[in-house]
């Protein structure tokens, strides 16, 4: 049996380097990151959802045979742990209570799975895209594709709240990957390489990541690498993990 490196413990010996803000004018503050360490990642894993649990990375995966799996940080192997059928696209996860959450792109269902063994235990049905998943420790908390995010019951897993995401008074849609942290819902903004800072009250963008760096380092690596897309949080470090779909690289940065 393949044995995964602890993320905290891999992370704890990483060296930082410059970081760069955004050259964008936008209401929402600039937030500054350095680049810890660079991973390998499986340039064909078409990423959808990024998280630690456990002290464990997972990812979920698009397209044709999507997958979950677990994955060797230091190497960017994935023990697969779940294939969907090929009718299914999928999209994003999120672990809490020792349950894994996933949902489909435009299946209109999704999957809950016990932690330990992986089985399928239900699937719940919503009427919108499914996106990116996170959680706030108390609700799942969902985006499809629009400018509106939805918190969800755990055990109804039906829409308890709902915010429309905003930078000032403008709407902003296209919230792809959810990663919350540390009171704060961060989103993939998909087609861009910016990560946003939501304060899940309000709605409100209160800070945007500007990534484009690091896509310049993947571009000429993989140039059939995708969008930006994956974001997941080692609390102990302090450290975001942050990748793309068909990126050979999985970044851990520090945000300053």
């Amino acid at each position: 049996m393949k044995a995964f490196f602890y993320i905290a413990v891999a992370l704890h010996i990483l060296s930082g380097c410059g970081g760069k803000k955004s050259k964008e004018e936008t209401t929402a503050k600039s937030i500054a990151y350095s680049t810890k360490k660079i991973f390998p990642h499986e340039k064909k894993a078409f990423t959808q959802g990024l998280t630690i649990a456990d002290g464990r990375l997972f990812e979920s995966t698009g397209q044709s045979g999507s997958w979950i799996a677990e994955v060797d940080i230091a190497t960017g192997n994935q023990d697969k742990k779940v294939t969907l059928d090929k009718k299914y696209f999928g999209e994003g996860i999120t672990i809490l209570n020792n349950k894994i959450y996933q949902l489909t792109w435009q299946n209109h269902v999704g999957f809950v799975y016990d932690f330990k063994t992986f089985e399928k235990i239900r699937e719940f049905k919503y009427d919108y895209e499914g996106w990116g998943i996170t959680t706030d420790n108390k609700n799942l908390i969902v985006s499809d594709g629009t400018s509106k995010i939805r918190f969800l019951d755990t055990l109804t897993l039906q829409s308890v709240k709902e915010i429309i995401v905003k930078e000032g008074d403008v709407p902003v849609d296209k919230l792809n990957e959810l990663e919350f942290i540390d009171g704060s819902i961060f989103a993939n903004l998909w087609l861009t390489n910016y990560i946003l800072k939501i304060d899940p009250a309000t709605g409100s963008v209160v800070g945007r990541m500007d990534l484009s760096r690091l896509a310049e380092q993947i571009y000429p690596l993989n140039p059939t690498a995708d969008v930006l897309n994956g974001i997941a949080y080692e609390k102990k470090s302090k450290t975001l993990l942050v990748t793309g779909k068909l990126w050979p690289a999985l970044f851990a940065l520090e945000i300053k």
